[in-house]
């Protein structure tokens, strides 16, 4: 169980890194043909913050993601990290996907030094490597195989994997959707013990409201494709957090209503 940690909303600077997205649109060739994806995106998030995005299946928040993390430009706008122009990869914003991709052939351990090894820290950082583990809460399996491993803990292995590294801006593509619903709510509750802890920025795309609104400071909705951003929703609630709180249940109705759901309420 994550302790109560309130919100911050002091001057006190963080790791975290701020992100703006500016008029991006963006879309794909399908047979000679242009397929919008992303229209017309503008949001910022400041350092620290953790900003959930949610929209119908196949909307574009994948690619948004993509876009963020430097791995496909945009058709237009600007995507600035700090102010700096988002041109590529970087070691301060790093992408954590739905599946762990694990090595297999590697140890916990090893899959983790991944990212200082490929940057040739590795001899000189590998204190890193621990701690990371450590912070996830997979210490006492460092010689581990990814066999050996359950679902949440292969997920753990690769929030560990990104955040040797330090990261500034943790990007989450659906971390848990793979998981069973019991670890999937343990899982949620570490994700903001690590993010209260670590104090870097947060961009998560979930297809599960209560899941946004349990783990984000604020959520951003968007339309079906060709993706538009309808809403910026504040949390501003305590953690941890309960489902059944009334502001929370409203919230959910709000969203139901802007994603055209209202009538399953």
């Amino acid at each position: 169980m994550v302790a109560a940690v309130p919100l911050r909303h002091d001057p006190v600077p963080v790791p975290g890194l701020a992100l703006e997205v500016a008029g991006i649109d963006h879309r794909f060739d399908l047979h000679g043909q242009p397929l919008p994806v992303l229209e017309q995106i503008s949001f910022r998030v400041e350092p620290g913050e953790f900003v959930a995005v949610l929209g119908p299946s196949g909307c574009g928040k994948s690619t948004l993601l993509r876009l963020v993390a430097g791995l496909e430009s945009p058709a237009t706008g600007r995507l600035l990290a700090d102010g700096e122009p988002i041109a590529g990869p970087d070691p301060s914003r790093l992408m954590v996907f739905q599946d762990p991709t694990l090595f297999p052939w590697r140890t916990v351990r090893d899959n983790v030094a991944l990212g200082l090894e490929a940057r040739g820290l590795l001899r000189s950082e590998k204190h890193r490597v621990q701690k990371a583990l450590d912070l996830v809460g997979l210490g006492a399996f460092a010689g581990a195989y990814p066999h050996q491993l359950s679902g949440g803990m292969a997920q753990r292995a690769a929030l560990a994997r990104a955040l040797v590294n330090d990261p500034r801006l943790l990007i989450l593509d659906e971390p848990l959707g793979k998981l069973d619903s019991l670890t999937r709510l343990g899982m949620q509750g570490e994700l903001v013990g690590l993010w209260q802890r670590a104090g870097f920025t947060a961009l998560l795309v979930t297809h599960d409201i209560e899941e946004a609104l349990v783990m984000a400071t604020r959520v951003l909705v968007f339309s079906p494709r060709p993706a538009r951003l309808v809403a910026d929703l504040p949390v501003d609630r305590a953690y941890p957090r309960h489902r059944d709180d009334p502001q929370l249940v409203a919230l959910r109705h709000r969203i139901l209503e802007l994603l055209g759901l209202a009538a399953t309420w």
